[in-house]
């Protein structure tokens, strides 16, 4: 029996292909320069070599293609996060694992990340694109599980989960403010500050992720964290 080969795409599938990737490259450092708010898809259209009426064959507006930077970014960087989760074996492997990726992933990717970031109400307004919520989604799915697996104390994973990704991109911008960013110094501040707070949560009574009701408080623990 034969193999398939692979279909080859033709030359419209290669240009229109081509043409997308050149119009989210100039939106990205568009974005990252004038930021959202004071963009236009003019100055998209200006900073790629194509027609103006190119633009509106790939994307409907600059709302959409912002959409398309965030979703292209969480699509690359899920499969490492969930990789690096999947395979700590204490809790300060977990974060720490987490928070090192993100931003080694975020010193590579500037202009995506910057161009997010341009503008917290910006940020705020599109955190609710479908890759960047199934993100948080995995991010709490693996928190639950090293609960389950014992891990992590029974505590609020949801509001863990919004811990992380404030934490991630705030230091994340942070850093990427300084001449000499340093994922790994990042990431060693962000999981000294979660971990130190992990141990002195409130647990959860249940089962569920909101821990409303008969939450207890453990004592520190002995001599802090390391």
């Amino acid at each position: 029996m034969l193999a398939t080969l692979p279909t080859v795409p033709g030359k419209r599938e290669r240009t229109k292909i081509e043409n997308r990737h050149t119009i989210l490259e100039a939106a990205r450092r568009v974005f990252a320069e004038l930021g959202y708010g004071a963009t236009t898809v003019r100055d998209i259209v200006r900073a790629t070599p194509l027609a103006s009426g190119t633009f509106y064959n790939y994307f409907k507006s600059k709302e959409e293609i912002f959409q398309a930077i965030q979703d292209e970014s969480a699509l690359r960087i899920r499969p490492r996060l969930r990789e690096e989760r999947a395979r700590a074996e204490s809790i300060e492997t977990f974060i720490s694992g987490t928070f090192r990726t993100f931003f080694e992933y975020v010193e590579s990717d500037q202009h995506s990340f910057r161009a997010i970031r341009r503008h917290s109400d910006a940020m705020r307004v599109r955190m609710d694109t479908p890759e960047m919520i199934a993100g948080f989604e995995e991010l709490r799915e693996d928190l639950e599980a090293a609960v389950a697996r014992g891990m992590l104390p029974p505590v609020d994973t949801d509001y863990l989960m919004a811990a992380f990704v404030g934490v991630a991109f705030e230091i994340a911008e942070r850093m990427l403010r300084r001449d000499d960013a340093n994922p790994a110094s990042a990431a060693e501040f962000a999981t000294a500050l979660l971990l130190g707070g992990v141990h002195n949560l409130p647990h959860r009574a249940g089962n569920g992720t909101n821990g409303a009701a008969d939450v207890s408080i453990d004592p520190p623990l002995e001599g802090g964290v390391d």
